[in-house]
């Protein structure tokens, strides 16, 4: 597990029993904790355990998502527009749903280029590209998020970086993380890997400066 990885909330506000009780720290050691797996995430969805709520299963730990602001919205419409428009007939454009990136990890990007097809039995566990629109959660983006999209062999991760105006795109994905991250302005224009023909200009995607 990256050594980036949040820690459980609880590490911070300390824990909370029925009784009243509260402890500073976690008494249970990390190594005695049993993650869960994936096809039981899934089947607790189904189940409607998280109807209310906006989760993801990552290294087997249950964690909430990042809310979406205006400048979030904007980028995921922005290239859901582009890329179904592109790609329509030839690949499958997701927009923050499931992906099956272990047996223990099922992260919902932003924005997913996958091959074609129904996924009704499994969430798709192959991506061409994987988006994700980053502001208040840019570090972890940058981090585990990273670790893991590389992880899985995902080729190419786009960061729309809100924080800088700009696209950060990690190639050459390996166990511990993309050797090569690229930055990309306004005036630039970018690839989807798999797709040569289809061109992103970064100026399409980032909110209008005001």
């Amino acid at each position: 597990m990256p050594s980036n990885f949040p820690p459980p909330a609880h590490r911070n506000t300390g824990l909370r029993y029925a009784c009243g009780m509260s402890l500073a720290h976690d008494p249970v050691p990390l190594d005695r904790l049993r993650p869960l797996k994936r096809v039981e995430y899934e089947r607790l969805a189904e189940l409607g355990a998280f109807r209310d709520e906006k989760v993801e299963l990552v290294y087997g730990r249950i964690i909430r998502m990042s809310p979406i602001g205006g400048p979030h919205r904007y980028g995921v419409s922005r290239l859901n527009e582009l890329l179904v428009r592109a790609l329509e007939g030839r690949a499958r454009v997701e927009i923050q749903m499931s992906f099956a990136a272990s047996d223990d990890s099922e992260p919902e990007p932003d924005v997913a280029v996958v091959p074609l097809g129904d996924y009704l039995e499994a969430p798709p566990s192959v991506a061409f590209l994987l988006i994700e629109v980053a502001q208040s959660s840019l570090a972890d983006d940058r981090g585990w998020k990273a670790t893991l999209y590389a992880a899985c062999g995902v080729p190419e991760y786009w960061i729309v970086n809100l924080v800088d105006d700009v696209i950060e795109v990690h190639r050459e994905p390996g166990a511990n993380g993309y050797a090569r991250v690229t930055r990309h302005g306004r005036d630039e224009e970018l690839r989807v890997p798999g797709f040569e023909d289809v061109v992103v200009r970064v100026g399409e995607v980032l909110p209008p400066r005001r």
